[in-house]
């Protein structure tokens, strides 16, 4: 039957219009979200205002042609968890959960080419209220004694919100105020981080002993409830005090166990203690609990402060930090001065000379060294002295000044740093003095001086050092602005190489090479330089085109290098379909450039229309430009801006769709000849297919067709093909919805069949107790109440839709619901209302009609009523009305005494002049399938297609 219906779609004959429909692209920004309300602050500018963990939900509708896309940004914090790093590309932006820090201003930026874009722009107002937090404090002039005894206590709430906050203090249960009481004192200070308010409790008295509330309030507005926080205030009520089981300052062996006590001394209430760790949090396997802290098998990375903090929300926090150090050495170094004053750079008999020693330590301050010379203890003399502390030198460093050197001094020197009756292990550094002692070269080896290696494999960059010792090697890069590591540190290497795995173009440049300044003479560090090339494929242009021509004219395909190295192309192959060129054989052989290759084809045909690649190469690697060459035409551009597109039927369940298009460049290729229409229903396999002549199509030219007796209320797949002389173009689809008219009544079709879910302009009544639910068959609760309600709607259909009060639990006896339809202009003296109702159940209620009259205010008038039980039948009313000024129609469903009391309405119609004077025969209701009486269908429709099958059949 379905197959039989899609066959029935009569096509009407195309219709064109000559103006060019091209339009810039327009925006609305509107909401469908959990939104508290949509205002116009003072500034005439839209504020969506949302409760914070609510679902945001904004649509940018958009008009213009070609169809703009749609980009949403915005100004401040996050659109969504990767909002920051990329735009959404949608028309609907849907942020679920939403938080504070994602209110903000939100842009809707709509753009197709034509024209400026569009930009729309809506700001979102977050509302929330936190948990509110109570301080006390006293006065600052006098802290001695216990905490109360002095005349004034401050009682600080705060509570950060949106909006802000209203206070209210209490005292038990009675409300505080300055009228009331001259003991209190209410205000806010200046210089608070959120919304503060104070409750000043002057010369304290015993009556002030007692239980103090803050309320915060935020009006209820987006339905968040009020917060509170209670404080007892007693004569013992004291700030917290702490002492520490240890020294602030603790050292400690590595692989100790280590336990720190924080040990309250005061305190009401009972302070909160809390250990941390800085920087970063408590280590791996440390446990706190309470007031003890415990680390066991302590490590060098384990040092640092650790705080404990006592919190009871009275006066400041109690705060104890241990500064806790694990004994470690490391990194060994040695320097070689020469003499200063003499502004020498190499050793020299007769002049002096210092050796500096130095270890990265924790204490730093409790190293000690030990010099020797030749394996001896170092004997200190008028020209052999050991100082410590060197200003031109790393803290705590051991510097051997040998004065006037001699050739005896020359030998062996060895520092020695330990840390005395620690079990941590000794660290030495080897200095040898000779002749043979000399400051450092660096140099590139030959042939070195400029590296070239491919991109993703290694290099290795190399300086060669000269020199007794020899120091390590730095490097690092010449321009400032590339980091060679991410630290951007110089990288050291002791032998001069320097290393680097799969090599990226980015990393090609100037490198330095240097010699440290420790580990052998501390003079002015010699360099070297070393350029880094990195070769890498070509990137050419276009990677992908699609060229379109008319039959027989000529085509230049040209593929244009845009960065490699090296950045000139060595060859450049050419292919059809696969297949090298020259083939055909028709096709001349491409023309070549040092930044380009050309591909020229004299004429397009048919056996020369396909893909075309051409691989350029660089020695390095190769890269393919592809050209999609035909002569098919390009996609159709549907209209989406057509106005009511979608027209129902009364007398049946059917409408037309009035679908409309550009052709995208039609003067690109050879004139169409017609276009191919295929329409299929969602969900179903087969489709119509229509051929539809056209004559010469203009670039903007609106085509127009029209199909109908589509079934209310499917959506159906529409694709359009254009042919030429070449063949089938490219093809367009889409997805046609029905949606139902919203208009003043007149005397056409009117009919709300509440298929679309924005059911006519229909709305829900604000101020009723619950609301009427749009369904169906398919979407109705299978726990559903038996014995009340229809099965399907007035058509019969388990796809139709109709308007349901559900009366179970939580509603109650008498509540009501109001559908309330869109305004309409009183154009006649009298209107007829008719509608499908179906009253079925023990413990139906009542339905009523009414009339809200606009003309002065708003007021509601009774014009049908009817209660009880009507069966398990669809009935049809009409009601005459005869409204004095613009009027309202409004559906009340009240609830009867029990959840049996389920009332349904379709198919209302509202139009002009008065109601038909017999009213339906009873032998036309629809009684629904399962309660013993004849079902009866829409004959129009299905006889018809009886007819056509007939016809089929002969």
């Amino acid at each position: 039957m379905e197959v039989t219906c899609l066959l029935l779609l009569a096509l009407i004959p195309l219709h064109c219009q000559g103006q060019g429909v091209y339009a810039p692209a327009q925006a609305q920004i509107v909401h469908a979200g959990q939104a508290c309300v949509v205002k116009e602050d003072n500034i005439s500018e839209r504020v969506y205002t949302i409760r914070e963990g609510d679902t945001l939900v904004l649509q940018c509708l958009v008009t213009g042609h070609p169809r703009p896309q749609v980009r949403w940004t915005k100004t401040a914090g996050s659109a969504s968890d990767k909002f920051q790093e990329t735009s959404v590309f949608n028309e609907t932006l849907r942020i679920e959960r939403i938080a504070r820090t994602q209110g903000g201003r939100y842009y809707c930026k709509a753009e197709n080419g034509v024209g400026v874009p569009a930009i729309k722009s809506i700001r979102v107002d977050v509302q929330y209220l936190d948990e509110p937090v109570l301080t006390v404090h006293q006065t600052v002039s006098d802290v001695r004694g216990n905490f109360y005894q002095e005349k004034t206590v401050f009682l600080r709430c705060t509570v950060n919100s949106n909006p802000p906050a209203r206070f209210i203090w209490k005292r038990g249960l009675d409300t505080l105020s300055h009228s009331q009481d001259n003991g209190v004192d209410i205000y806010e200070p200046l210089y608070t981080q959120g919304e503060t308010k104070v409750l000043k409790l002057k010369n304290l008295r015993p009556q002030d002993y007692a239980s103090y509330t803050c309320q915060v309030s935020v009006r209820n507005v987006c339905g968040i409830p009020d917060k509170a926080v209670t404080f007892w205030l007693t004569n013992t009520t004291a700030p917290p005090a702490l002492k520490l089981s240890v020294n602030e300052t603790l050292v400690v062996n590595p692989g100790e166990n280590v336990t720190v006590q924080c040990l309250l001394t005061g305190g009401d209430p009972l302070p909160q203690l809390q250990w941390s760790h800085g920087p970063g949090p408590l280590p791996l396997g440390a446990l706190a609990q309470g007031g003890t802290l415990s680390i066991p098998s302590v490590q060098a990375r384990d040092s640092g402060y650790y705080n404990c903090t006592a919190t009871n929300n009275v006066g400041n926090p109690a705060k104890k930090t241990v500064n806790l150090l694990v004994r470690s050495m490391k990194n060994a170094t040695f320097q070689i001065t020469p003499d200063v004053i003499k502004e020498s750079e190499n050793i020299q008999l007769g002049q002096d000379l210092k050796l500096s020693c130095h270890v990265d330590a924790v204490p730093q301050e409790k190293v000690t060294y030990q010099w020797f010379k030749n394996g001896k203890p170092a004997r200190m003399s008028k020209r052999l002295l050991v100082t410590r502390n060197d200003p031109e030198l790393p803290a705590v460093t051991s510097s051997l000044e040998l004065i006037d050197l001699h050739f005896s001094d020359y030998g062996t020197y060895l520092c020695v740093a330990s840390f005395p009756g620690a079990p941590v292990p000794d660290l030495s550094v080897e200095v040898n003095i000779s002749s043979e002692t000399v400051p450092p070269t660096i140099s590139v080896p030959k042939g070195r001086a400029v590296v070239t290696v491919r991109e993703g494999s290694p290099a290795e960059l190399q300086c060669e050092v000269r020199g007794k010792p020899r120091p390590p090697v730095l490097w690092s890069r010449v321009d400032k602005d590339a980091v060679l590591l991410p630290s951007g540190l110089p990288l050291e290497t002791s032998d001069g190489k320097l290393q680097l795995e799969r090599v990226s173009r980015d990393m090609s440049g100037t490198y330095r090479c240097q010699t440290a300044r420790y580990n052998g003479f501390n003079v002015r560090p010699r360099e070297a330089q070393v350029q880094l090339n990195v070769q890498f494929p070509p990137e050419v242009e276009p990677s992908s085109q699609d060229v379109r021509q008319a039959l027989g004219r000529p085509v230049l395909l040209r593929c244009s290098l845009l960065r490699g190295s090296p950045q000139r192309i060595s060859s450049a192959v050419w292919r059809f379909k696969g297949q090298l060129l020259p083939l055909p054989p028709a096709v001349p052989v491409a023309a070549e450039a040092p930044d380009h290759s050309e591909l020229r084809l004299d004429a397009v045909t048919r056996d020369s229309s396909g893909s075309y690649e051409c691989s350029v190469s660089n020695d390095v690697g190769s890269a393919a430009c592809l050209f999609q060459v035909s002569a098919k035409a390009y996609s159709p551009e549907f209209y989406f801006d057509t106005p009511n597109p979608t027209r129902s039927h009364k007398l049946s369940k059917n409408y037309s769709y009035v679908l409309q298009w550009t052709q995208r460049e039609p003067d690109a290729v050879d004139p169409l000849l017609n276009y191919r229409l295929s329409v299929r229903q969602l969900n179903q396999q087969n489709a119509m297919v229509k051929a539809i002549p056209v004559r010469r199509v203009e670039k903007g030219q609106l085509l127009e067709y029209i199909l109908t007796d589509l079934r209310v209320p499917h959506s159906y797949e529409v694709r359009l093909t254009p042919y030429t002389t070449f063949g089938a173009g490219d093809t367009a689809s889409r997805i046609i919805h029905y949606t139902e008219p919203i208009n003043s009544p007149n005397l056409s079709d009117n009919t709300c069949h509440f298929e679309d879910e924005k059911i006519c302009g229909y709305t829900q009544d604000l101020t009723d107790n619950f609301d009427w639910t749009r369904q169906n068959a398919l979407t109705q609760n299978p726990k559903r109440s038996p014995n009340t309600g229809p099965p399907t709607d007035i058509s019969g259909t388990p796809e139709g839709y109709y308007m349901f009060i559900e009366t179970s639990r939580p509603r109650e006896l008498g509540d009501r619901a109001r559908l309330v339809s869109p305004l309409y202009n009183a154009s006649a003296k009298f209107y007829c209302v008719s509608f499908f109702y179906h009253m079925y159940g023990k413990h139906i209620g009542s339905l009523n009609l009414l009339v809200r009259s606009r003309n002065k205010g708003a007021l509601d008038t009774h014009a049908w009523s009817l209660s009880g039980n009507k069966g398990n039948v669809w009935q049809q009313a009409h009601v005459p009305i005869n409204p004095s000024g613009p009027f309202q129609i409004i559906f009340e469903g009240v609830r009867g005494s029990g959840y049996l009391g389920d009332i349904a309405i379709d198919d209302v119609t509202l139009k002009k002049g008065e109601c038909p004077r017999k009213q339906m025969d009873p032998n036309k209701v629809v009684v629904m399938p399962g309660s013993g009486a004849p079902w009866q269908s829409r004959p129009p429709l299905w006889g018809s297609m009886a007819i056509f099958l007939l016809a089929l059949q002969r």
